[in-house]
């Protein structure tokens, strides 16, 4: 069983708890963190969302829900942690964006990391290929309905900030 801390419309948090899987009370919000993997040569880190799990067959970044006490950065690391057998520091990892929708927070992240494909290591039950992508496949997957609606929407409106740190001309 896994809670997740309630937040409110102004994403502060409220000191209660909510049942992951049940419906979301009006005024009522949760956090949800993703990360683009991004090689530093023009690539993106891409992951297929295993059976049996929605959307299934579809390719995505990594990400999930927070867990109840878990800040977004300690969210993000775990999440990218248990779907890749990726590890970073948490201050590594670049916030891009942040968005909500009706009961949902979201923190978009970019990590850069140049991991070969055979030491990825896929949580089955979450994931069940993983791929190295360039911008001009992603677009390709995005017509043809490889990639989740969701992620597409999030990788379009990501995309140039992405590029430009994805690039061999980008430093900190």
């Amino acid at each position: 069983m896994e809670f997740n801390d309630i937040y409110d419309e102004n994403r502060n948090p409220t000191g209660k708890v909510h049942k992951r899987g049940t419906p979301w009370q009006p005024g009522e919000y949760g956090l949800v963190v993703c990360v683009w993997v991004y090689d530093g040569r023009g690539k993106i880190l891409l992951t297929r969302r295993a059976r049996g799990k929605s959307f299934a067959g579809t390719w995505e970044n990594s990400g999930g829900a927070a867990k109840a006490g878990e800040t977004s950065r300690q969210a993000i690391a775990r999440e990218l942690f248990e779907e890749t057998g990726i590890r970073a520091p948490e201050e590594e990892f670049e916030l891009l964006d942040s968005t909500q929708d009706r009961n949902t927070f979201y923190d978009f992240y970019c990590l850069k990391r140049q991991v070969p494909i055979r030491d990825i290591v896929l949580l089955p039950s979450e994931t069940d290929a993983v791929q190295w992508a360039s911008y001009g496949k992603i677009h390709w997957m995005i017509r043809t309905g490889k990639i989740c609606k969701i992620i597409a929407g999030q990788f379009l409106r990501q995309e140039k900030m992405l590029k430009l740190r994805n690039s061999n001309k980008f430093t900190r």
